[in-house]
């Protein structure tokens, strides 16, 4: 830990934002993992309700799951039975709209997780400018053969290239990956969604005399 805190003051200024980048990425991580998980969002009680609706009677019951299991998965299939009385044009925009809202949660902190991925390296590169900058200062001032203090400078402009890779790199792979998760929800949210509008349909159409 020592080893650590003296690898981060030898850094320079530039380490504090690039140390409070790297709680936040990590803040919504660990968010992140635990919020897209599948079960989590594709709630097994809520796609069993959905599977077991046979008529008019079931809705009732699947409305009562759903509002016990609230998320963007049960809250898109509970206005989908709340509505099923409407035309389907209407149902569709209703649809439409709630799902823009619970995509917007789905996907909350990713575009701050991709900014972080992108100014992290970019503030490792402006700390390596800040670094070589003393060095010259060090040799204007006392000449070539001041080897310490020239380190010192330099060691400065190489941590915090590091750091900002380090941060920025992983940044960029899990905003990849929970970005591409929570398009694979969204689908398969939508999937389940046209499923029951089908059904609904099936049910406001009057029987063939």
């Amino acid at each position: 830990m020592q080893h650590a805190w003296e690898f981060v003051v030898k850094g320079g200024i530039t380490m504090i934002p690039l140390f409070l980048c790297s709680v936040v990425a990590l803040a919504i991580f660990i968010e992140k993992l635990i919020s897209l998980r599948r079960k989590k969002v594709i709630v097994p009680e809520v796609v069993g309700v959905l599977e077991s609706i046979r008529d008019a009677n079931d809705i009732g019951l699947a409305v009562a799951i759903c509002e016990k299991h609230r998320g963007p998965f049960a809250n898109i299939v509970r206005i989908c039975l709340e509505n099923q009385a409407l035309p389907k044009d209407e149902i569709k925009e209703t649809l439409s709209d709630q799902g823009r809202q619970e995509i917007y949660q789905l996907e909350k902190g990713l575009p701050m997780m991709e900014t972080i991925a992108g100014i992290a390296p970019l503030l490792g590169l402006l700390g390596t400018v800040l670094g070589i900058l003393k060095v010259f200062n060090v040799i204007s001032v006392m000449g070539v053969g001041q080897s310490t203090a020239l380190a010192g400078g330099i060691s400065e402009a190489l941590i915090t290239t590091i750091a900002g890779l380090f941060i920025g790199i992983p940044a960029l792979v899990a905003y990849n990956y929970f970005t591409h998760k929570a398009e694979a929800l969204v689908l398969e949210i939508e999937k389940y969604s046209n499923r029951l509008l089908n059904k609904l349909g099936g049910f406001n159409t009057p029987p063939r005399t």
